[in-house]
């Protein structure tokens, strides 16, 4: 499916959550005091960053169909990776393009990029379609720049394994990864990269780049461009206040209860959804725009009431662990760019905003941007963070809004 008709779905849906919220509000974006409970630390936490003679090994590589960028070279490849659920080996597929020309000294530089949110399930994974999902739209401007592009589908995308989707150690290993996969088939490149990505994708590059010190050895990180991050989603549910999601937010919900799932297998569904929502889950945890005729007959039909916690200890458990993934985590090994519209009914952008102020507290060196106008995803800000790579590559000095 087109980038351009995931965007229509998206405003489509985003149009009648404005009907919804504005009868019912919507999510919360601040703590309640006295929500902060004890949560339960994630096994992903506690664990130190692995190192594995399997990282970015290429099981399978093979020729990669697509009718967008003209003259380069695609291949869809099987590689290897870890798990930041519990760091055993994994193998994760994506794809690696190369520009066409003549590669410059030292070698193609690369960027790795994090998708969008496409789903859970195999079907979802961008590598099974020519446009990537969508994905291209963010490839084909770094192709024509003259970077070598790699593409993680994510672990448990079109593989056997499930989706850990937001768990952000697993999502910056494919990221980082995907760099050594590059580097093992395209054998002109060099050891300097950075990474771009676009909402779940954008909470992935943000990770990477707090992983690019320790888990990317051997490899020189210049930086990272995260547009409408999902750096941090824990005030989307608190306790002790009247959950109403957009829209959106709701169906973004079932992603993020089987994403959680897997670290905590304690998780009952039933606490967070009801109703409509319930009867409706397995279409609702279908592919991003996959049946998106029948997820537009639900409007209407969902409620917020549908998607509240059964009880304030639920809300408290459930922002606990969304809190455990919250970035950030560590201190970032380059600077980064950061990306906002400022109408996203999605990840709101205050929430981003707190997130980089407290990455900025942590010694980060980020430039921040919110765009008026703009909603999550916008692609119209993507040119910007193309500039922003080629100026890292460049050895451009990097800008910071960090106390300003």
């Amino acid at each position: 499916m087109s980038a351009r008709l995931r965007h229509v779905i998206w405003g489509t849906l985003a149009a009648s959550a404005l009907v919804v919220s504005s009868a019912c509000g919507s999510a919360g974006t601040e703590e309640t005091a006295g929500t902060q409970t004890q949560s339960t630390t994630s096994v992903a936490q506690a664990l130190p960053a692995p190192v594995s003679a399997a990282r970015g090994v290429v099981f399978e590589d093979q020729p990669f169909a697509t009718t967008a960028a003209a003259g380069a070279s695609a291949r869809k490849i099987l590689y290897g990776s870890t798990s930041g659920v519990d760091g055993r080996e994994t193998q994760v597929s994506g794809t690696v393009f190369t520009p066409p020309g003549t590669p410059p000294e030292g070698g193609w530089p690369i960027v790795s990029v994090g998708h969008g949110t496409t789903g859970i399930s195999d079907d979802c994974a961008p590598s099974t379609s020519p446009t990537l999902l969508g994905a291209m739209g963010l490839v084909e401007p770094l192709l024509n720049a003259g970077y070598v592009v790699a593409v993680s589908d994510f672990e448990g995308l079109g593989t056997p394994d499930p989706h850990p989707y937001l768990q952000p150690d697993t999502a910056a290993y494919n990221v980082i990864d995907a760099v050594r996969a590059a580097r093992n088939i395209v054998p002109d490149t060099s050891d300097r990269w950075a990474t771009l990505g676009l909402s779940q994708g954008g909470q992935a590059s943000w990770a990477a780049a707090e992983k690019a010190g320790e888990y990317g050895d051997g490899l020189e990180f210049v930086g990272a461009a995260n547009l409408s991050p999902a750096a941090d989603i824990s005030p989307i549910i608190t306790s002790g206040a009247d959950v109403n999601l957009s829209l959106p937010q709701q169906l973004l919900l079932p992603y993020v209860l089987e994403g959680l799932s897997l670290s905590h297998p304690d998780l009952e569904r039933d606490d967070y959804v009801h109703g409509a929502f319930a009867e409706n889950y397995e279409l609702l945890s279908s592919c991003l725009t996959a049946r998106a005729p029948e997820k537009l007959s639900l409007v209407g039909k969902v409620t917020p009431a549908d998607t509240r916690p059964a009880t304030d200890a639920d809300a408290d458990r459930i922002h606990g662990w969304l809190s455990d993934i919250a970035l950030p985590r560590g201190q970032a090994s380059g600077p980064m760019y950061v990306v906002v519209g400022a109408n996203d009914n999605l990840i709101l952008p205050e929430w981003t905003e707190a997130a980089v102020a407290r990455a900025c507290s942590d010694g980060d060196v980020i430039e921040f941007v919110s765009r008026p106008g703009e909603g999550h995803a916008d692609g119209r800000a993507v040119p910007g963070a193309v500039q922003w790579i080629q100026d890292r590559f460049s050895g451009v000095p990097a800008p910071t809004t960090c106390g300003a």
